[in-house]
Protein backbone atom coordinates (compact mmCIF):
# COMPACT_ATOMS: atom_id res chain seq x y z
CA UNK A 1 0.00 0.00 0.00
CA UNK A 2 1.53 3.41 -0.58
CA UNK A 3 1.64 6.49 1.74
CA UNK A 4 1.56 9.39 -0.47
CA UNK A 5 -0.21 11.43 0.46
CA UNK A 6 -0.89 12.79 -3.10
CA UNK A 7 -2.28 9.32 -3.70
CA UNK A 8 -6.03 9.60 -4.22
CA UNK A 9 -7.15 5.79 -4.84
CA UNK A 10 -9.18 6.29 -1.95
CA UNK A 11 -10.21 9.76 -2.14
CA UNK A 12 -14.53 9.15 -2.45
CA UNK A 13 -15.17 8.42 0.95
CA UNK A 14 -19.13 6.90 0.87
CA UNK A 15 -20.72 10.79 1.99
CA UNK A 16 -19.10 11.82 -1.48
CA UNK A 17 -20.30 8.90 -3.56
CA UNK A 18 -23.63 9.41 -1.93
CA UNK A 19 -23.69 13.04 -3.59
CA UNK A 20 -22.02 12.16 -6.54
CA UNK A 21 -24.78 9.39 -7.04
CA UNK A 22 -26.88 11.68 -6.48
CA UNK A 23 -26.27 14.89 -8.77
CA UNK A 24 -25.36 12.38 -11.20
CA UNK A 25 -29.40 11.48 -11.11
CA UNK A 26 -30.25 15.38 -11.25
CA UNK A 27 -32.18 16.11 -14.46
CA UNK A 28 -31.15 19.72 -15.88
CA UNK A 29 -33.49 21.21 -18.17
CA UNK A 30 -32.30 24.19 -19.61
CA UNK A 31 -35.17 27.61 -19.10
CA UNK A 32 -34.49 28.47 -23.08
CA UNK A 33 -35.49 24.75 -23.89
CA UNK A 34 -38.85 24.84 -21.76
CA UNK A 35 -39.78 28.31 -22.86
CA UNK A 36 -38.74 28.06 -26.84
CA UNK A 37 -40.88 31.15 -27.96
CA UNK A 38 -40.89 33.50 -24.93
CA UNK A 39 -40.02 34.16 -22.01
CA UNK A 40 -42.69 32.20 -19.44
CA UNK A 41 -43.59 28.65 -18.89
CA UNK A 42 -46.51 27.74 -17.46
CA UNK A 43 -46.51 24.74 -15.12
CA UNK A 44 -49.55 22.31 -13.75
CA UNK A 45 -48.55 20.97 -10.29
CA UNK A 46 -50.89 18.76 -8.88
CA UNK A 47 -54.17 20.61 -10.24
CA UNK A 48 -52.64 23.92 -9.49
CA UNK A 49 -51.35 26.51 -12.05
CA UNK A 50 -47.73 27.70 -11.93
CA UNK A 51 -46.04 30.63 -13.91
CA UNK A 52 -42.05 30.65 -14.56
CA UNK A 53 -41.25 33.78 -16.10
CA UNK A 54 -37.36 35.07 -16.88
CA UNK A 55 -37.02 38.61 -15.89
CA UNK A 56 -35.02 41.24 -18.02
CA UNK A 57 -32.09 41.32 -14.61
CA UNK A 58 -31.60 37.21 -15.73
CA UNK A 59 -33.73 35.92 -12.48
CA UNK A 60 -36.55 33.36 -12.09
CA UNK A 61 -39.88 34.31 -10.79
CA UNK A 62 -42.48 31.41 -10.22
CA UNK A 63 -46.16 32.68 -9.31
CA UNK A 64 -49.48 31.13 -8.58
Amino acid sequence: MSSNPNDDSNANPPELAATNLESSLRKIVRFSDLSRCGDEVWIEYEGKLYRLQSTRQGKLVLTK
